[in-house]
């Protein structure tokens, strides 16, 4: 599998920028707008897919490299503020929650989602700030 590892590579940054587009796209228009298509089936089920295929792809590369969470740092990392994203996410989709309640949950995964990447391309756990850190 490791001659595939470029490949595999290529998908699962691909699927990131695909995923969180999708996202700000659906929670703009959800959170801010109140539009009722980012809830709808086939807005859920394209997110669904693309995550199934960055989660997919992922797990081939943790395997491929042998680095895996809560072994490496920066994985961990990475697992937790997924956790973190997904949970506001939710938050920002629940009719329960006020316009202005949403919007806020929306902006603050967007921001979880842009640390996600800085410790992604960092390979740290620190993200944009490790080289703040002496």
């Amino acid at each position: 599998m490791e001659e595939f590892y470029p490949q595999i590579r290529t998908v699962h940054i691909w699927a990131v920028t695909a995923s969180g587009l999708l996202f700000a796209l659906r929670g703009g228009a959800f959170a801010v707008i109140g539009g009722t298509w980012p809830k709808a089936l086939p807005a859920r089920l394209l997110s669904w897919t693309i995550d199934t295929i960055l989660l997919t792809a992922a797990l081939m590369l943790m395997t491929i490299v042998q680095q895996y969470p809560f072994v490496d740092h920066w994985l961990t990392v990475k697992v937790v503020l997924l956790v973190v994203y997904i949970g506001l996410g939710t938050q920002a989709f629940s009719l329960k929650r006020s316009r202005r309640t949403r919007i806020g949950f929306w902006l603050a995964a967007l921001l979880v989602f842009g640390f996600i990447v800085t410790v992604a391309r960092a390979h740290d756990p620190l993200g944009l700030f490790a080289g703040l850190v002496a």
